[in-house]
């Protein structure tokens, strides 16, 4: 694994008893890079994501992440993770909601304070800061947890499906906010649905289908002109098993 390199995924597989969920992945994501993950329902991704957090070990293969093992705690200490469906008491605020995960994290209740004014602000919900999270609409809640996601400000994130829920306004100010944490040399990495949203976002990409890597590239080789983009390229790898 080089000095640049923040995840390294070699040959890894997972297998369910007869199922295989992830079979032979290699792919590397390097500091200050986005990275798309991209795939239909089944996949492999999400188990894919549970292995680079390590809540899975993968049956054969290595996942390396930020140079050691992602069960680590000190490893995991440097990762922020957004589920696709989060759930949280919904009795808090968030304002609390971010004071809890800080308490979880280590975090000292000076640092939880500032950074919590300076996300819920981010993520635009620093005037429903008070409100209970039972108030909140699926946007709101998916803002909030971007904002859990941020918190220990991790050397990676690793969000799955981030975009559900997020009106347009929201999508754009969470496109710049990413943007604005790659160029702080932060890594991210993604799984969506949303083609659209990931060919103006990310580096590269990555396809999945039944568990392996069918396609992974820069975005900047796709033309983005009609007759060479993400969904095209989407399309043919799934559908017509294609090379891209």
């Amino acid at each position: 694994m080089t000095a640049s390199e923040v995840v390294r995924i070699e040959g890894a597989s997972r297998s369910f008893g007869d199922v295989k969920a992830v079979d032979g992945l290699s792919l590397t994501l390097n500091a200050g890079e986005v990275m798309g993950f991209l795939g239909t329902n089944g996949a492999g991704k999400t188990t894919t994501i549970k292995m680079m957090l390590g809540l899975l070990r993968p049956t054969e293969g290595s996942v390396v992440v930020l140079g050691g093992d992602p069960t680590d705690p000190s490893v995991r200490a440097k990762i922020g993770y957004m589920p696709e469906i989060a759930y949280y008491y919904p009795y808090l605020n968030a304002r609390e909601l971010l004071s809890f995960y800080g308490g979880i994290c280590g975090m000292d209740a000076k640092t939880v304070r500032e950074r919590a004014d300076e996300l819920l602000e981010a993520v635009g919900l620093a005037d429903a800061a008070k409100r209970p999270l039972k108030t909140y609409s699926k946007g709101m809640l998916q803002r909030a947890g971007i904002a859990q996601a941020l918190l220990n400000d991790p050397s990676l994130l690793v969000l799955d499906e981030p975009f559900t829920g997020l009106d347009p306004l929201a999508r754009i100010h969470f496109r710049e906010l990413m943007r604005s944490l790659r160029d702080r040399g932060k890594s991210i990495f993604f799984s969506s649905h949303e083609l659209g949203e990931t060919e103006l976002l990310c580096d590269k990409v990555a396809v999945m289908k039944n568990g392996r890597a069918v396609y992974q590239g820069p975005v900047r080789q796709l033309a983005g002109d009609g007759e060479r983009n993400l969904e095209r390229l989407f399309l043919d790898v799934l559908e017509k098993g294609g090379a891209a």
